[in-house]
């Protein structure tokens, strides 16, 4: 590959490493992508596009049949994409009745003969021209806006990680993104090994200074590069725990080479909690608490990891959530009174200050259904995958039991609930100094921590990211507060929802 400031030139020796580019580019483009595709007859236009077809619909034997007399040709898969051979194309007003625009809009538009459309292609499309080459084979460039260009170097720098750690040829195909900057691939070895996975996760960009100079992902300690994440792991697998092997680095850029523990997780066919698997997760979860975990992870080549403490000014600005944006929606729109802000404020001062005793130890915290994979092959507590822990803090144990029996994206049952707070504390029980009267104080503010967030968090995933799914999870989580609030020490925090107008339902919806 030869890098230049505004393209990218590939050299592709056979229809190998044409398909190959094809399968890399379904993980790098995203709907409203236009890829104009130019080149003579047989320069592997074709070949490509069935390629990255067949990738994005993780399905090698999908039939993919030229569009040269249908003009185009429409897959409804993850991403929808419309293939388009515009060779017998009359006119360009053609386009508008072939459907482009509405096809742009919904997904990616794969273009063979792109000149045929004169000027009415948008400006903003990815180029690939395929030219022969005097040694075989052919050479190839990218060109486009340099956000596309990024994403296709990213995709490219992949490519090339896998071949020098020995994974020359291997097959990828997209698994999953998260919330954050991080994105996942399934990796299959041409050598037929076990399928890997592969972690995508750039450094985290800065947002803007929201406090004390820091922005909100230093405040409440979000990991910004992969070493947290390494060096969790490290200490989970030192341990007995069942997080993935990794087999390959590269920490400046951001990638991991992964062992797969595969796709099975805590929930039934119909997205309902299974209870054997729930309770394993309990059991496991007070294993790692009973475990010691040094704060300070030294990993090879000298960097070293301090585990940052949950502290007072990560949980008020999470908690602040409820201030800023689940009370204004509520409200129409009309902000919290200054008033309203410093008790509420006050309130979490005083809860917080009642931490100050409680037990201490690692923080997975996200220790839920998505992150939990079975492994019911084994018998220990290595039957419970653990696979998303970079975040992880020290802090009250009682927040990582929060997260399993008020699992923010699924309805426990109450007495699924209380049967795992039971398992729980009877095995925390059998060791000498665990003061369960104080863990379940805990519990309730983590509860109530954890609720205020979530319920600021839905509004702002609706009203400033256009994400009106997860409001769907606000009942729930308004539950969850409900439940909190049945311990005593939330006396306080209960009637300040109340005078704000918050209402809380008896039960999840």
């Amino acid at each position: 590959m030869t890098d230049h400031p505004d393209l990218i030139e590939l050299v592709l020796p056979d229809e190998t490493a044409t398909v190959e580019l094809g399968e890399d580019l379904a993980l790098a483009l995203q709907a409203g992508d236009c890829v104009a595709l130019w080149g003579d007859l047989g320069a592997g236009k074709s070949t490509l596009c069935r390629a990255l077809l067949r990738a994005v619909a993780d399905d090698p034997d999908l039939e993919v049949p030229s569009p040269t007399f249908t003009l185009v040709q429409s897959y409804d898969l993850r991403l929808p994409v419309s293939h388009f051979d515009l060779y017998r194309l009359a006119d360009v007003s053609e386009l508008d009745e072939l459907g482009f625009d509405e096809a742009l809009s919904n997904g990616i538009c794969l273009v063979e003969w792109p000149e045929r459309a004169g000027k009415a292609l948008p400006k903003s499309r990815i180029d690939i021209r395929f030219q022969f080459s005097k040694e075989g084979g052919r050479v190839v460039l990218l060109s486009g806006p340099e956000a596309k260009l990024t994403r296709l170097r990213r995709i490219l720098q992949i490519r090339r990680f896998l071949e020098d750690n020995g994974f020359d040829h291997a097959s990828r195909r997209h698994l999953t993104g998260d919330a954050s900057t991080r994105a996942y691939e399934h990796i299959y070895p041409a050598n037929g090994d076990a399928r890997l996975v592969l972690m995508d996760a750039p450094a985290r960009p800065n947002g803007p200074p929201i406090r004390d100079g820091k922005p909100y992902s230093q405040i409440v300690h979000l990991a910004e590069d992969v070493y947290p994440f390494v060096a969790i792991d490290e200490a989970l697998r030192m341990r007995g725990f069942a997080a993935p092997a990794i087999l390959a680095t590269d920490c400046d850029s951001g990638i991991l080479l992964l062992e797969d523990l595969g796709t099975e997780g805590v929930l039934d066919a119909a997205g309902k909690p299974i209870e054997e698997r729930y309770r394993a997760s309990a059991a496991c979860l007070a294993a790692i608490h009973d475990s010691p975990f040094e704060r300070e992870i030294a990993l090879r080549g000298g960097w070293v990891h301090v585990i940052p403490d949950f502290d007072r000014p990560a949980m008020k600005m999470e908690v602040e959530l409820l201030l800023d944006w689940h009370l204004p929606w509520k409200r129409d729109g009309v902000p919290v009174s200054a008033a309203e802000r410093e008790s509420y404020l006050n309130i979490w001062d005083n809860l917080i200050d009642e931490l100050a005793t409680v037990e201490k130890s690692i923080v997975l915290r996200d220790f839920h259904s998505p992150n939990i994979i079975w492994q019911g092959e084994r018998t220990g507590h290595d039957r419970i995958g653990l696979i998303d822990f970079q975040d992880a803090m020290i802090g009250p144990s009682a927040y990582d039991l929060v997260s399993l029996v008020q699992d923010a994206r699924v309805t426990i049952p109450r007495p699924l609930m209380d049967q795992l707070m039971a398992d729980y504390l009877a095995l925390r029980n059998r060791t000498a100094d665990f003061d369960e009267a104080t863990f379940l104080k805990s519990w309730a503010i983590m509860a109530a921590q954890r609720a205020c967030k979530l319920n600021g968090l839905w509004v702002r995933l609706l009203k400033r990211d256009g994400k009106p799914g997860y409001m769907r999870h606000m009942p729930r989580t308004l539950w969850h507060l409900s439940v909190a609030f049945e311990h005593p020490v939330l006396a306080p925090l209960r009637r300040w929802c109340a005078e704000a107008g918050i209402e809380l339902p008896e039960s999840a919806a």
